[in-house]
């Protein structure tokens, strides 16, 4: 639902899709893995687009391909960026833009590299000042899951298995996302950031296991830890000075003053929660708290507006499975609007299919997941119709109880509307005034 005072647009709730624009290396950096090829949209993306629309949906996650538009240091192609951002503010959908979705340019190599986050910083701010009408942006997607497939599980881009490269991965990602959120504010003080990131449990399957599963529930938070500023738990602290990161490395993350500028999204699927061996060995657990109680977990820790930004499921062999799942999440979503969470948005990930999901894109066999809204010949799924139906059913009703509560969304088009104008000005106000103040975030 959309309320217009003035030319103002204010979101009431965010319904959403994204376009799957995964793209890291594997076969140590010989073999790149690009969603945005293998599931056609770099011939399709006018049809997806239009697709888009036809959903009712006016928020999509998407972000041109950086391995494509970061060609080198200060070097950019941006003839796919200039095009399809073009057509995306001509149909007036709300981007979501992510700049970095698992993988790198080849000339920066992987997450091990000290260079990555100037580099990454220098790229967010020329992006922001290209296309200044863009508001709403997830500069790193994923960092949990990034850092963890690949400096922990060995499957992307350094393929390495040991703490100390988790330890590299997760302070470089991080550090890359703060400076890309410092310079796109810069250049767009009024900017608001949807930080995509897997929300995950660790189940200990007897007593012995208990250990293994608690240290892996505080590392579950580490990302977002360092990125909104708040200092880690005791024993993760040990873990990091252990596995290289300094003191003053650490310090940077806490003397950053973001995350009132932040939105913290939850990605939920069936694979987020796991059994944990008493030798640290994982097993799938299926759905066992759910998203409602996975969620109240992670909000309870940063006290910040939530939203759904990711979840799917195959759609099965009676067609039904997926709807099912869309029926249940959304279900999980208004509990949690229910028990006194603010949550303003709800993301259904991918608008097609996915290629090669079922291996965690770990090998290129071109075999498609029935994940989307739509098939890759671009045909609505039964969960498409589902959630064309849901949007339309629930849009008029204010998930977020109180108009108070939304997000204050400046729609394109509107950039030069004089309440834009002064909600952008104020909002400059307090970045200045956040520079010159020391950082109060809670411990």
């Amino acid at each position: 639902m959309a309320i217009r005072g003035r030319t103002l647009t204010i979101t009431t709730f965010m319904f959403c899709t994204g376009i799957e624009n995964s793209n890291p290396t594997i076969e140590h950096g010989r073999v790149r893995v690009d969603e945005m090829e293998s599931c056609g949209f770099y011939e399709r993306w006018k049809e997806d687009f239009a697709l888009v629309q036809d959903l009712g949906i006016n928020f999509l996650r998407y972000g041109p391909p950086i391995h494509r538009t970061l060609i080198g240091p200060g070097e950019h192609d941006w003839d796919f960026a200039d095009q399809t951002l073009a057509e995306i503010r001509r149909l007036r959908i709300v981007p979501i833009v992510d700049l970095c979705h698992f993988g790198l340019p080849d000339w920066l190599g992987n997450f091990q590299n000290p260079e990555f986050p100037q580099a990454f910083e220098a790229y967010a701010l020329a992006f922001a000042r290209r296309y200044p009408w863009v508001q709403l942006y997830t500069p790193v997607n994923e960092m949990f899951i990034c850092a963890t497939f690949s400096a922990r599980y060995g499957w992307w881009n350094e393929q390495e298995t040991s703490d100390r490269a988790y330890v590299t991965a997760i302070k470089h990602i991080v550090k890359a996302n703060v400076l890309a959120m410092q310079a796109i504010l810069k250049v767009r003080p009024d900017a608001i950031f949807i930080q995509s990131e897997s929300s995950e449990y660790f189940h200990a399957e007897n007593p012995a296991a208990i250990g293994p599963a608690e240290h892996l529930n505080s590392l579950r938070f580490l990302p977002l830890d360092l990125n909104y500023g708040r200092r880690v738990d005791s024993e993760v602290y040990d873990f990091l000075l252990d596995n290289g990161m300094t003191r003053e490395e650490y310090r940077f993350f806490l003397s950053h003053r973001l995350k009132q500028h932040c939105i913290m999204g939850n990605d939920y699927y069936v694979t987020n929660e796991h059994r944990v061996c008493a030798d640290g060995e994982l097993r799938p657990a299926g759905e066992v708290f759910g998203y409602d109680e996975i969620t109240r977990q992670y909000f309870d820790r940063y006290r910040l507006p939530v939203m759904h930004t990711e979840t799917n499921h195959n759609e099965g062999p009676s067609g039904q499975e997926a709807v099912n799942w869309l029926w249940k999440e959304w279900a999980n979503v208004l509990r949690v609007r229910n028990n006194g969470v603010p949550i303003v948005g709800f993301t259904w990930y991918s608008l097609t299919d996915q290629v090669d999901w079922d291996t965690a894109l770990r090998q290129k066999n071109n075999r498609v997941n029935p994940l989307g809204l739509y098939d890759l010949d671009r045909n609505i799924r039964n969960v498409g119709r589902a959630y064309r139906q849901l949007i339309q059913d629930w849009r008029n009703v204010l998930p977020t109880q109180s108009l108070c509560l939304t997000v204050p969304v400046v729609m394109p088009g509107e950039g030069g509307d004089v309440h834009a104008e002064t909600q952008r000005e104020k909002a400059r106000e307090i970045v200045h005034s956040e520079d010159a103040q020391p950082s109060t975030q809670a411990s």
